[in-house]
């Protein structure tokens, strides 16, 4: 690691980090400073900016998730998906109706209580694609990674579910 001394400043390049701070008094006032700095800034922000950050924001999220080893049982696709609408639209319903679903649908797959099938996620798919059009490209394969994702891992993970209950219905006659 290299330290640079500035005026006794000592910087840590590789990790950007500073000793200008005496103690942690002086350090906890800035950082006060900084987030009303921060949420004086956000008020002004317009509604389409808010929006527009939140969206690249989720995108990030999913693309870690894609990236990331799956190490968990949550229902990464229905947060994703609940964060994308109410993001977007102030009542779901309204989703629905421009992916042309009912909101019963869409209440179902967002609460886990019915899978998404491929029409539906083909539909989000081009949704995402005209929602991020002019704030990021969006990979069309992302909402299909999360979704297969999960599956596989819940699959994986509960064999004790699914196995015995299938074991029993495959038999092997061939002999070699």
């Amino acid at each position: 690691m290299k330290a640079i001394i500035k005026e006794n400043i000592v910087e840590n390049v590789e990790f950007g980090v500073d000793s200008r701070y005496q103690d942690n008094k002086e350090k906890e006032s800035d950082s006060i400073l900084l987030m009303q700095a921060r949420l004086e800034r956000n008020k002004n922000l317009s509604k389409e900016q808010i929006i527009r950050a939140k969206l690249l924001q989720l995108k990030l999220q999913m693309e870690n998730y894609i990236k990331a080893p799956v190490n968990d049982n949550q229902n990464h696709f229905t947060k994703f998906l609940e964060a994308y609408v109410d993001t977007i639209y102030s009542k779901r319903s309204e989703f629905a109706k421009d992916i042309n679903i009912t909101p019963i649908l869409l209440s179902q797959v967002i609460n886990n209580h019915r899978d998404a099938n491929e029409e539906f996620i083909l539909k989000l798919i081009i949704h995402s694609e005209k929602a991020f059009k002019k704030i990021a490209r969006f990979d069309k394969t992302i909402w299909h990674e999360i979704y297969f994702k999960e599956k596989i891992f819940n699959t994986m993970s509960n064999p004790e579910k699914w196995r015995p209950r299938i074991e029993k219905q495959v038999k092997l006659n061939a002999s070699f």
